[in-house]
């Protein structure tokens, strides 16, 4: 299966398409306006159950079927729905047991969107039928390229807390563990007079009266994902049993506060990885955060090329205040994805809602139409990605890998911790930013995925490993990799039950250090380091496990651990090394850290101007490099090539202005 059709043979261009909110005549200017643009496909269908099945039983495939034809015949793929990510009305009241239920016990109405409870039975039955139905109408359509099924699972659903969930988070759990005993050493039920006598006597953990056991939290995130999963790979039979040779997909969200599904267990059951990402203006490095989002993304798709499914041209309409994006801001952010794996680059949404709640949500055709700078902008893009063809198929050529576990987060972010604001997410974020800020490129992985190949490997905050895994690090380190591990990493398994003897418990013998106690800072409060840097957020009691083995870099000078290690460093017989950082240092000080692991492994490394982003995609014979310029003045860039985007030929290093952005094209030597 490929999805070269929704790309054209380049990089594909488009988004949602909701003709159902617009007449016939509307739809003809609409594709002679997508065409304007250099739109390659659009997706069709997200949101349209009520109009294709108005009535229980019967449908109306009429209007999408004068859809099709008109965007096939205008040379537009489609990327067509299942239709199945919101129930029309008619369900939920002749159904209303599909509702979800929140922690404390409330139903969630229709009126919105995704009020499907994920376990649902009666819901599971009607999605099938509908995502059939649509498969064997549409499998053998030319306009279709790709399947497109529900839409951004868990988006506003998840977690539910109903008994029909609790049946089958019953069921799951008979199949995660062997009997009763298994659950109860699991769940650590000895404490608090938890011990279970029947199965039937556990339930999700809802509202209680303070707090609640940790590892039944974290076993029911999981089982959430799973269950969702599985209405996924039930929708999924519907489509292949019609069409098994379309390639198919559904949308991750993968930016960094969402964190209700584990991808990493979803991705092998899609044929191409896709995601949704909208920057968040509150966020004080959001550029960062997209480029962090990106490389989570790649990560999933085994760093093969990916779809960006959805982003916005300008503002969303879910922040309290919805700023514009600024001119060029839109270009940036496309290639700001497509410099770090996307093929595709997708919008929501084709043309502007006049009515609903999204209708202040921007769009590639804006309200003001196509005279308008914004929709310019998009013809813009669209002319670049067209000269950026080659570019697709090419690969990001990252020397570090940074390990990434939505469990690790879950467990991290669990009742009653050390720290309730602690998250493998901020520890990643800011090392992830510092390498982008030194030139860096980094994969986002998981612990379990092939770790050879890699240069150095960063462990930032994995609060949760399972055994295997640790010694998969360990083994790596001691082939030659240089390991960085960070504070709270490595600290219980699986079960996030604590490792005894002292942390960081699964990578102590590897590090060579052990930590008596954990020593969080409160917030605002910042330790000064003995080399003139600081540390915030956490401390620890650190201790050398053999003087021989592992080396003091740099200590504490005040606070409760002044005088003790701060951080550390353990060369290992086979070339490689180990390090410890046990606190979160200030900016200078962390790129300091990462310049000496770099150093260690032969990585090359540059500070860049402040703003400025560089990646390198290439293929067998050709290295393209994105520079973007996320500054409000112009930088300088040490970089040559032919710029693909402003069609000169750059020979010596220059100045990119506030906002722009170059994609240099060169031979590989």
């Amino acid at each position: 299966m490929t999805w070269e059709r929704i790309n054209a043979g380049g990089i594909g261009y488009g988004g949602d398409y909701n003709p159902e909110q617009w007449d016939a005549a509307t739809w003809r200017q609409d594709v002679d306006l997508m065409r304007r643009a250099g739109v390659t496909f659009v997706t069709v269908g997200v949101f349209s159950w009520s109009h294709l099945e108005p009535r229980e039983g019967e449908y109306e495939f009429e209007w999408l079927d004068e859809v099709m034809d008109l965007l096939g015949g205008h040379g537009i793929a489609v990327d067509l729905a299942t239709a199945t990510a919101t129930p029309p009305p008619w369900l939920s009241r002749a159904y209303p047991q599909i509702l979800p239920v929140d922690v404390d016990g409330r139903t969630l109405w229709p009126g919105s969107r995704q009020a499907w409870c994920p376990t649902s039975p009666v819901f599971r039955e009607k999605a099938v039928a509908l995502a059939g139905r649509v498969a064997q109408r549409y499998a053998d359509h030319p306009a279709l390229a790709m399947w497109h099924v529900s839409n951004e699972y868990a988006c506003h659903n998840l977690p539910c807390y109903c008994d029909t969930c609790a049946a089958a988070f019953r069921v799951w759990l008979a199949r995660r563990y062997p009997d009763l005993d298994a659950l109860d050493h699991a769940w650590g039920t000895a404490f608090w007079s938890q011990r279970y006598g029947d199965l039937e006597e556990v339930l999700p953990p809802r509202r209680t009266t303070t707090i609640a056991n940790p590892t039944h939290v974290l076993d029911y995130r999981r089982f959430s994902s799973d269950a969702l999963l599985d209405q996924f790979r039930a929708e999924t039979a519907a489509v292949r049993e019609h069409s098994p040779d379309v390639p198919l997909t559904t949308n991750f969200m993968t930016m960094t506060h969402f964190d209700h599904l584990d991808y990493h267990r979803w991705a092998p059951h899609v044929d191409v990885v896709s995601t949704d990402h909208y920057v968040v203006d509150t966020l004080p490095h959001r550029h960062a955060e997209l480029a962090f989002s990106g490389d989570v993304t790649r990560g999933l798709a085994g760093g093969g090329p990916w779809m960006l499914m959805e982003h916005s041209t300008s503002a969303v309409n879910w922040q309290p205040t919805n700023p514009a994006k600024r001119s060029g801001q839109t270009l940036r952010d496309s290639l700001a994805h497509v410099a770090r794996g996307a093929d595709t680059v997708g919008y929501f949404q084709w043309r502007a809602s006049r009515a609903g709640a999204e209708k202040w949500h921007s769009a590639m055709l804006p309200h003001a139409g196509a005279d308008s700078a914004r929709f310019r902008e998009v013809c813009e893009l669209g002319a670049v990605l067209g000269r950026l063809r080659g570019v697709a198929g090419s690969r990001v050529e990252a020397p570090v890998a940074i390990l990434h576990d939505t469990q690790a987060r879950w467990a991290a972010e669990g009742p009653a911790m050390p720290d309730s604001a602690l998250g493998q997410v901020t520890t990643g974020q800011e090392i992830h930013r510092a390498l982008r800020a030194m030139g860096v490129s980094a994969d986002l992985l998981h612990p379990d995925v092939d770790l050879s190949g890699y240069d150095v490997l960063v462990v930032p905050t994995l609060y949760l490993v399972t055994d295997e895994n640790a010694r998969r690090i360990g083994q790596a380190a001691r082939a030659g990799a240089h390991v960085l591990v960070t504070f709270f990493s490595g600290v219980v398994d699986e079960h996030d039950h604590v490792r005894l003897g002292g942390y960081p418990g699964a990578f102590a013998d590897l590090l060579g250090v052990r930590v008596e106690e954990f020593d969080p800072l409160l917030p605002g409060d910042v330790v000064a380091l003995a080399g003139g840097g600081s540390g915030s957020a956490w401390t620890e009691h650190v201790t050398l496990a053999s003087e021989a083995e592992a080396a003091v870099l740099d200590s504490y000078a005040s606070g409760r651990q002044a005088g003790r290690p701060a951080m550390t460093r353990r060369d290992l017989p086979g070339g490689g090394s180990a390090w410890y950082c046990s606190t979160l240092p200030d900016e200078e000080t962390l790129r300091g850290l990462l310049a000496g692991v770099l150093d260690a492994a032969g990585v090359a490394h540059a500070a860049l101007p402040d703003g400025l982003e560089i990646v390198r995609r290439t293929d067998r014979t050709t290295t393209w490099t994105f520079a973007l310029n996320h500054a409000p003045a112009a930088v300088r860039v040490p970089c040559t090539g032919h710029d693909l985007v402003s069609g000169r030929e750059i020979t010596e290093p220059f100045d990119l202005e506030a906002g722009g952005v170059a994609v240099l094209a060169r031979a590989r030597a």
